[in-house]
């Protein structure tokens, strides 16, 4: 694979840094031995799952980072990550699911599930959007990318709007990264740590809690 593409590329599936395993792993590893912090705040115990029929992104940014937090028990935890970055995006038919395994007195476990973004000509809409992903599940296009630019260098002088390595976190900037101005992701199925966004529009949001396991996929 060039490390460098022009135009509009596709991939069948999207797996994390859409490269081969050992740069994927190459990366995370850098990010693990500078201490890199996906998050700009300490992420919970627990992971959530995220589906999307249509992701449609702006200025989409992607490298290896850990985020760090506790685990349910109270305990130091970190967890490397691939975090994919967008200026903007619009988001149809968002499902986000979390399952938390034993609730105490009702001793059972219960899902939080949410919907937003149903109906196509109102998609849930965010800026500034950041996901920490641990897995990912999807069908990729993307326009104009580079692949195998260093961290630090992501944002692009000729894209007013582009962005870079999360604001308040850090990163390796010699690190392995990747850039493309646009990224169009059907069938999306992720696993997550975190999300941040500067802005994020839920149009016909419900949220519901359901005893048992309940989740997007």
């Amino acid at each position: 694979m060039s490390s460098q593409v022009r135009g509009g590329t596709r991939w069948k599936r999207f797996a994390l840094v859409m490269v081969p395993s050992v740069a994927a792993t190459a990366a995370v590893g850098i990010g693990l031995a500078q201490g890199a912090l996906a998050a700009s705040f300490s992420v919970s115990g627990q992971s959530f799952k995220v589906s999307t029929d249509r992701l449609e992104g702006q200025d989409f940014v992607q490298y290896g980072s850990v985020a760090v937090g506790k685990d349910l028990e109270g305990k130091e935890a970190a967890h490397a990550v691939a975090v994919s970055g967008f200026s903007s995006a619009t988001i149809t038919n968002m499902c986000q699911s979390v399952v938390t395994p034993k609730v105490p007195f009702i001793n059972k476990p219960i899902s939080l599930k949410l919907n937003a973004g149903t109906n196509p000509k109102k998609p849930v809409e965010a800026t500034n959007l950041y996901l920490d992903i641990s897995e990912l599940d999807a069908d990729a296009e993307f326009g104009n990318i580079d692949i195998g630019v260093a961290a630090g260098s992501l944002k692009k002088k000729d894209r007013p709007n582009s962005i870079g390595i999360q604001p308040g976190t850090q990163a390796n900037g010699a690190g392995f990264a990747q850039r493309a101005d646009t990224a169009v992701l059907t069938r999306v199925e992720q696993t997550a740590w975190a999300t941040t966004a500067g802005t994020f529009k839920l149009s016909d949001l419900k949220l519901r809690l359901h005893t048992g396991v309940e989740e997007c996929f």
